[in-house]
């Protein structure tokens, strides 16, 4: 059985393809399955998606329903199931400056090697979508340190989310993202510019490592990792994708089934079981049971 690395090797690794301006592509990871899929193909970091997670374990919106006790778990699992560093959502902290704390210990004991802390007010809401509100901008700064307070290992990484775009301009999200960068942010993340002269001009103002959030149908244009370089990002989420297309898979292969009653030629592809025994580890199972077989 191959040795995995440690949780505090994972961040260090992370850290320093961040610190090192290396860009980092991370899908967006939200069940076991999705988290085994992803960490096999050689990434550098998974996303742990509160949109897809809350929706895979609770069949709800991300609008602040899952508890922290719900996400840290979910963290701890997916951390132990796979060999990549981690980001994952941690929404505005679960609450306080107290409650953010907790959050910052609880996903580094959980093996996260990154958690990203937004300043919407509570509860919140998914990114692009409408309604948005944030919190005063003394008051997340002080998030934002005791964010930084609260971690044992200097490797992992706080990232720091910005909703201000959407409902009060790109200027006033600028200025909260320089804020949160000098409060320790290791990250800084403007959620949904709307344009690419937008996210040019974060990555003239911003001195600091840029995350871009891709998502399908949303607020923001996809560009390319290249381009996001160019143009001053160090990082590009896509929290979306994996949720959406198992979505469309589902929704085709049930729709075969509902229609003529069997699978045989539906258009849907269908992953081969063998293969998801093997990416299940099923093979490690039927190896113990063969040595240890009286």
């Amino acid at each position: 059985m191959p040795q995995t690395p440690t949780a505090a090797a994972k961040r260090q690794a992370l850290a320093t393809q961040i610190r090192d301006a290396r860009f980092v592509t991370a899908p967006g990871i939200f069940d076991m399955i999705s988290a085994r899929m992803a960490d096999r193909m050689g990434f550098d970091c998974l996303y742990m998606t509160g949109f897809g997670t809350v929706a895979s374990l609770l069949g709800l919106p991300d609008a602040g329903i899952a508890t922290f006790s719900q996400m840290v778990e979910r963290v701890a699992r997916f951390a132990d199931g796979t060999t990549t560093p981690i980001v994952a959502d941690a929404d505005t902290g679960y609450g306080g400056l107290l409650n953010v704390a907790y959050a910052v210990r609880g996903y580094e004991a959980a093996g996260a090697a990154g958690i990203q802390i937004e300043d919407q007010e509570f509860p919140k809401k998914c990114g692009h979508t409408p309604g948005r509100r944030v919190i005063p901008l003394a008051d997340m700064v002080r998030k934002i340190e005791v964010a930084v307070d609260a971690r044992s290992d200097a490797n992992m990484l706080i990232v720091a989310r910005t909703d201000a775009r959407t409902t009060l301009g790109l200027d006033e999200a600028l200025r909260r993202a320089e804020a949160y960068r000098r409060a320790g942010a290791d990250i800084l993340f403007v959620e949904s510019p709307e344009s690419e002269a937008e996210m040019e001009a974060i990555g003239r103002r911003i001195d600091a490592p840029l995350l871009a959030n891709l998502v399908e149908g949303g607020r923001t244009p996809m560009l390319t990792p290249q381009r996001l370089d160019e143009i001053g990002y160090g990082m590009a989420i896509y929290p979306g994708s994996g949720f959406l297309a198992t979505a469309a898979a589902l929704d085709g292969i049930y729709g075969a089934i509902k229609a003529t009653g069997t699978t045989n030629g539906a258009a849907t592809p269908i992953y081969p079981f063998s293969e998801m025994t093997r990416l299940m580890g099923f093979e490690e199972v039927w190896a113990f049971e063969r040595r240890w077989a009286e």
